[in-house]
């Protein structure tokens, strides 16, 4: 596997913000996101064997682990046999992907936290709809938004792809530094959007800059 960092930090995104978790970010991703905070996991990085992988996140305790990118799933060879074994020894797993790549291989115990690319990031033409299949109840539908054009985006995708007939999650979260908060959560207020406001939490407690936070 191509690795840009191990590290355990504070959850900062989805409906597990707040908890201790295990990353593991893999190198590399197929898309361009105008707003991408991790274009450092692009390239580089280092080939680290699974098994290797494995004993790195057991060994750093707790019980929550998250592959995260860059795109875990262009590494989906390595990637699915390893959240099995993650699975296995006790662990909740969680993937952070862009959308582009069908996670209907994935174990079926695995959380998939799955973005809806709005027009701000320059790639809304690149969702799998196969995904909204392959989801369950217990997976989370991710939107980033930039601005109001694309918070009226998630909210019409929404509706016309039916999603809370496949997640109970759906979270709308503001690039961060560009959008302020106050001005989402106003939308979504006045809209009476029953979706979850997502803040990057890592981000208010460690320099927004920072890596392996």
């Amino acid at each position: 596997m191509v690795v840009t960092e191990i590290f355990k930090s504070i959850q900062g995104e989805s409906t597990f913000a707040g908890l201790p978790c295990v990353f593991v970010r893999l190198t590399g991703c197929n898309l361009r996101c105008h707003w991408c905070d991790t274009a450092y996991a692009f390239y580089g990085g280092l080939q680290i064997p699974p098994d290797a992988v494995f004993e790195r996140v057991r060994g750093m305790g707790g019980k929550l682990a998250e592959f995260t990118g860059g795109e875990p799933l262009l590494q989906k060879k390595e990637v699915v046999p390893l959240t099995a074994r993650l699975l296995d020894a006790g662990f909740r797993v969680l993937i952070e992907t862009s959308g582009e790549r069908f996670v209907g291989e994935l174990p079926q115990a695995v959380v998939k936290i799955v973005d809806v690319k709005c027009p701000g990031s320059g790639e809304s033409d690149r969702f799998c709809f196969r995904n909204l299949e392959a989801l369950e109840r217990k997976d989370q539908i991710k939107f980033v938004i930039l601005d109001e054009p694309d918070y009226l985006y998630a909210c019409d995708f929404l509706e016309k792809q039916r999603l809370r007939d496949h997640v109970e999650e759906i979270i709308f979260s503001p690039v961060f530094g560009r959008l302020q908060p106050r001005q989402l959560a106003e939308w979504i207020l006045r809209d009476r959007q029953e979706v979850r406001l997502g803040l990057q939490l890592h981000k208010f407690i460690w320099d927004p800059e920072t890596r392996g936070v």
